[in-house]
């Protein structure tokens, strides 16, 4: 996820949907990503990738990210920053949460007010996923595609699960690992994780963490030696 500097705008035309969406896949060629799912909004986008390298998901965002720059700047005749600093990024367990992650994205817009459903809204991958739209940007993730033997079949069993809303618990948890960086999926997925970094990847207990016996041991000797020298 990335936004624009202090939430202002991004997109100001139909162009500029164009316009980025084709640096977008230009992007994802050049440096061997997949892209599942995406939204542009007015002040921010959403994109689901599968980067086949290390650095490929920084290198597709600092590559569109400056092109795009590049476009605004000469079409409207200003200068500076558009984006609010680095992009935003989580790692998700696809067996329990990429199709959450789809309907998040792609509901965007009705969360926000813009549209009542999500396929009154152009610039996502809805209609892709939905209702069988071509769309070269799109690759479809295996997860999606065992929705069915079909392309009809697939796109009716997605669009059946548009009709429940989406958990108010599971939108705050992407909402979160997303905006502090950090992985969404269950403790074995982060376990996993955790392993291969050397690093957190989960939501800190909050409040003070709770002091050892050792610690606790150590710290009536210093008071004990404290008083023992008065």
């Amino acid at each position: 996820m990335q936004r624009g500097h202090n939430r202002q705008p991004t997109f100001f035309a139909a162009e500029d949907y164009h316009t980025y969406l084709h640096h977008l896949a230009e992007g994802a060629r050049r440096y061997g990503c997949q892209i599942h799912a995406y939204v542009l909004m007015t002040n921010h986008v959403h994109v689901l990738v599968t980067p086949e390298s290390r650095d490929a998901l920084a290198a597709l965002m600092r590559y569109v990210g400056s092109r795009y720059v590049q476009y605004v700047n000469y079409v409207y005749r200003r200068r500076g920053t558009l984006w609010e600093g680095r992009f935003k990024s989580s790692l998700v367990q696809a067996e329990d949460y990429l199709l959450a992650c789809y309907r998040y994205i792609e509901l965007n817009p009705v969360r926000a007010a813009m549209v009542e459903r999500p396929e009154h809204y152009r610039w996502s991958s809805y209609a892709c996923h939905a209702l069988a739209k071509v769309d070269a940007l799109v690759t479809d993730h295996l997860i999606y595609v065992e929705l069915g033997a079909t392309q009809d079949a697939r796109c009716a069993a997605y669009r059946e699960l548009y009709r429940y809303e989406l958990d108010a618990e599971i939108v705050g948890e992407i909402r979160g690992t997303l905006n502090k960086g950090l992985a969404l999926g269950a403790k074995r997925f982060k376990d996993a994780i955790e392993q291969a970094l050397a690093r957190s990847v989960r939501e800190k207990p909050r409040g003070r963490r709770r002091k050892t016996a050792s610690e606790i041991d150590g710290e009536h000797g210093q008071f004990g030696f404290a008083e023992e020298r008065k």
